[in-house]
């Protein structure tokens, strides 16, 4: 049976997970939300994930990947265009998604070769099969210390361990910073290594 809006929803700590939402439905909740900061909507085929004011962890760990990411492709010379968390999806792929980060490498297109997802709760929607509908180039997850990245091939996503947009990025020097103490000196300390 699926659950209405007058049904019981399930609540995920700062998430409400609700199924059975039509797409119009969802436009409507999205539409009563607009003006209020900090809500966020993930869909795909009928459930709908509203995220409430994502926490401090997530918001500081998102910006920094963004910045040593950026950092990283300024050093090398590597053209970006920024998407940011711009909405993606609409009603013909039967999903939307705001990513966290979201990048054109090389030059700019009419989506995102890169999108960046930071993972403090886990949610009960399937992003990657939001971006793989959009056909998303690459996705990189960061999830309790973990990177984890995907390349689409095929129109399926593929977990690989080097990404395939910037191929010449030490991974695990990335994540190092990921992890660092400290925000500005994280970004400085990886700049000098790239030298």
């Amino acid at each position: 049976m699926m659950k209405t809006l007058l049904e019981k929803p399930t609540l995920l700590t700062n998430k409400l997970l609700l199924n059975g939402i039509s797409w119009e439905k969802f436009e409507q909740l999205e539409s009563t939300f607009q003006d209020i900061n900090g809500v966020r909507f993930i869909y795909l085929d009928g459930d709908l994930e509203i995220i409430m004011s994502p926490s401090q962890a997530h918001e500081e760990t998102k910006s920094l990947i963004g910045n040593l990411l950026e950092t990283y492709m300024r050093q090398k010379g590597i053209r970006f265009y920024m998407w940011g968390s711009t909405t993606l999806g609409n009603k013909e792929i039967t999903g939307q998604k705001e990513p966290d980060e979201s990048y054109n490498i090389h030059s700019k297109k009419e989506i995102p070769d890169l999108i960046i997802e930071v993972i403090v709760t886990s949610g009960n929607i399937n992003i990657l099969e939001i971006y793989r509908r959009i056909a998303i180039s690459e996705v990189w997850f960061w999830e309790d210390g973990v990177l984890t990245i995907y390349h689409l091939k095929n129109d399926q996503y593929v977990k690989i361990n080097q990404s395939q947009l910037l191929p010449e990025l030490d991974i695990e020097l990335f994540k190092k910073y990921i992890l660092y103490h400290d925000q500005y000196d994280a970004v400085t300390e990886f700049i000098n290594a790239l030298k």
